[in-house]
């Protein structure tokens, strides 16, 4: 896997408006420093896949990570929406049905969807607004999220839950609105197989980077420019030289850029014992849960 010359991290977002200051990209090129792209700028969702759009056309050998969950469970009940004669057979049809309920939201949002009388019977939406199909207790997992609590690599929260600073169901689904647009341009691991050449796709979770770093669980969110050169400094990279506060969302996308560059050429992450072939298209993988 090291035919890769480019690694790239993106920090998303699944808040309403047309422009979010919780998203940054960044690459990291060779085996130089890690760099924010449009450095200052503040992100919309649309320009992103613009971005993205480019990559795919100049056929890049980019690695690129996207910090939101491409699906939802469904190993577990054998669907994504037990009881919904609609719910979807695998990940382009669960984009698909996303992006078709969304069409009427604006910015990439996902009210539609979330206000459809089926679809929203599996969220928790508010404290006292729990669908009669969300899971009690911590909500429905994926395969992956139940094996990287299992071994102690991360601590995820349902994407069926829509509530707190944790929840990253929102983020998800408007990232399926994304990926529905890329299908077919731009592939997605494991879903689809590792191109010979050209960019490839992978779902990431920024702290996994954090703690490759040395950085505490809990603790993982980076927002001062020495610390972060520090943290770069243990996964082999050049420094940034930020002087002064940077934004834990810069320091995210920065971090895992370099953290893609350093374990893009090792075997484990791209073959995870739990991963097989119907898995990787209903529910996918988080790339470095190994």
């Amino acid at each position: 896997m090291s035919r890769f010359s480019h690694f790239a991290a993106m920090d998303w977002s699944g808040a309403r408006g047309e422009r979010q200051r919780g998203i940054a990209l960044a690459v990291a090129r060779g085996a130089a420093a890690p760099r924010l792209v449009r450095p200052g700028h503040i992100w919309s969702r649309a320009e992103i896949l613009a971005w993205l759009e480019g990559v795919a056309a100049s056929g890049t050998d980019m690695l690129i990570g996207f910090d939101f969950s491409a699906a939802f469970a469904f190993a577990d009940r054998g669907a994504y929406f037990p009881e919904w004669d609609e719910s979807p057979g695998d990940l382009p049809a669960l984009w698909a049905l996303v992006e078709r309920l969304t069409t009427a939201d604006p910015y990439f949002e996902v009210g539609g969807f979330l206000a459809h009388p089926q679809a929203r019977r599996h969220f928790r939406h508010g404290r006292d607004d729990v669908g009669d199909r969300f899971e009690p207790g911590a909500g429905r997992l994926r395969v992956v999220e139940h094996h990287q609590r299992a071994t102690r690599q991360a601590a995820s929260v349902s994407n069926f839950n829509l509530v707190g600073a944790a929840q990253v169901g929102k983020a998800s689904l408007a990232g399926m609105r994304l990926l529905h647009r890329l299908r077919g341009r731009l592939p997605l691991w494991p879903l689809d197989p590792v191109p010979a050449a050209g960019p490839l796709l992978v779902e990431i979770y920024t702290g996994l980077a954090a703690r490759a770093a040395g950085m505490p669980a809990g603790r993982s969110k980076i927002r001062d420019g020495g610390a972060l050169d520090g943290a770069l400094a243990t996964l082999g990279s050049p420094p940034v030289h930020h002087i002064g506060p940077v934004s834990d969302h810069a320091s995210d996308a920065l971090l895992t850029a370099a953290w893609l560059r350093l374990i893009a050429h090792d075997p484990a992450p791209w073959s995870p014992a739990p991963l097989h072939d119907a898995l990787a298209r209903t529910e996918g993988w988080t790339f470095g849960i190994i």
